[in-house]
């Protein structure tokens, strides 16, 4: 079964003109408009890299011409390919269907795909919490996690090594909530991870965390967790396709593999205009300013 794990830093991106220019031309009008609708560059730049994350790879690993993709967002805001809805290919055995999701936070934008199986994937980075203290903080997200969670989270060490537990936790939930795509209504302390007792790196990937669900271990899916650096936590979730016959996931899934850091050129190497050129859209992003002041500010204290 085929595997992707790709990773975009557009935190240090600064496009040219010409660079955005033509990244606005690769994908759909309405992409590129609501696009232009963002306050700030950051959001703006993070958005560009998701669709073309997403087109990169539908048009890469599933064989669809650029020009012939056309992705749609579930009522969830879930981006899915809906056409072509068919992807032809030889007679033989029937091909598993690829599962995508992406996720962009911090300084990234990620995308995880897997065959056969359930993918979501949730990027956090550990930041401090503003004007509020970090127990402050971790009150107001009580509910957000179990006894058994919170226990783990604050015995961690120092402030900035239990705010690092708490977004590993966090993005474990919010990857096995965007695999099953239930979205905010689902209840997180139904979710209860057990952690690997081995570090994060940014070498290795690992798959020892264990979801319980009411309560229940659940064999069934696997989370694979890792650091891009040493202030970004990757979580993915695999979790089963429900398609008859299908073998247990741990004995079909091919090793971990890590997040491989793609370039602009990476992202538009397969890429044809879809459009034509639009100035005023490198106008409209040139003015933004790159993010809130508060994270500016943040971001330079650093």
């Amino acid at each position: 079964m085929g595997s992707v794990r790709w990773a975009f830093r557009c935190g240090s991106w600064t496009p040219s003109r010409s660079d955005w220019l033509l990244g606005a031309r690769c994908i759909q009008r309405e992409e590129k408009d609501r696009i232009g609708q963002f306050a700030f560059a950051k959001d703006a730049k993070s958005a560009m890299a998701g669709r073309l994350l997403l087109r990169r790879f539908v048009c890469e690993r599933m064989g669809i011409p650029w020009s012939q993709i056309r992705l749609e967002r579930s009522p969830r805001g879930k981006p899915y390919l809906a056409a072509p809805l068919k992807v032809s290919s030889d007679s033989g055995p029937e091909v598993p269907a690829w599962s995508f999701n992406l996720s962009h936070q911090g300084d990234y934008a990620v995308l995880a795909a897997e065959q056969g199986v359930q993918v979501g994937v949730d990027i956090m980075k550990t930041t401090m919490p503003g004007s509020i203290s970090v127990p402050e903080f971790f009150r107001i997200m009580t509910r957000q996690f179990t006894a058994y969670e919170w226990s783990v989270i604050q015995s961690a060490g120092l402030e900035n090594q239990q705010l690092a537990a708490f977004y590993r936790h966090w993005a474990l939930k919010e990857s096995f909530i965007k695999a099953i795509g239930t979205g905010l209504g689902f209840n997180l302390q139904r979710v209860e991870f057990h952690l690997s007792s081995e570090p994060l790196t940014q070498k290795y990937v690992l798959r020892q965390t264990k979801m319980h669900l009411d309560e229940e271990e659940e064999e069934d899916w696997i989370f694979e967790e890792s650091l891009l650096d040493a202030d970004h936590h990757i979580a993915v979730a695999l979790g089963p396709a429900d398609r008859p016959g299908t073998a247990p996931l741990r004995s079909s899934l091919p090793p971990p593999t890590s997040f491989t850091l793609l370039s602009f050129s990476d992202l538009i190497a397969s890429a044809s205009p879809l459009t034509e050129e639009d100035p005023s859209c490198w106008e409209s992003f040139n003015m933004k300013a790159e993010a809130p002041q508060r994270q500016r500010e943040t971001h330079t204290s650093k």
